[in-house]
């Protein structure tokens, strides 16, 4: 389990969505959510920004303004001398799955809007001796928090959790 605080500041969709999930509060820019979901606009943009997490496997499976899965496979790049995965390469993937939630708010605001991860905890309950996967389901928060922040011109904090 990991908890992510992010920090918003700002400068100064309408999406359809199952009724079980909250309604954002300004709609999710689509051209943004499709370049997050193509393989190759991905790894581009790993391999400039974010290389290690290329060089590990880090994969984005599944993206939507609500819910974020990502992945870090088990082998040879990101396994310990213990025969699991690094704590590294898993706070990356929990990180990604949380952050990618934050760039595609930050992205679809009406505004200019940065972020910054401010903490981190984690607590684990099991050896990661396989693929493990990471999933944000709080993309809702986020967005809330990007709106707070373009509403009242100050930096917000949110905390969302993933789970792996």
């Amino acid at each position: 389990m990991n908890e992510t605080e992010l920090n918003l500041d700002a400068d100064l969709s309408t999406e359809q969505s199952p009724t079980l999930l909250p309604p954002l509060p300004f709609p999710c820019n689509v051209k943004a959510l499709n370049q997050l979901r193509r393989r190759w606009v991905l790894n581009g943009y790993m391999l400039f920004k974010l290389p290690l997490a290329r060089f590990a496997g880090l994969r984005i499976r599944e993206l939507s303004p609500h819910r974020c899965v990502c992945s870090i496979p088990y082998g040879w790049r990101s396994t310990n001398p213990f025969q699991s995965i690094y704590f590294a390469a898993q706070a990356m993937a929990a990180e990604m799955s949380t952050g990618s939630l934050a760039l595609l708010a930050t992205r679809s605001a009406p505004a200019s809007v940065s972020m910054l991860v401010t903490g981190m905890e984690a607590s684990f309950s099991k050896k990661a001796s396989s693929e493990t996967r990471f999933t944000c389901i709080e993309g809702h928060l986020i967005f809330d928090a990007v709106q707070q922040c373009i509403e009242s011109g100050e930096g917000q904090r949110v905390r969302v959790e993933t789970v792996g």
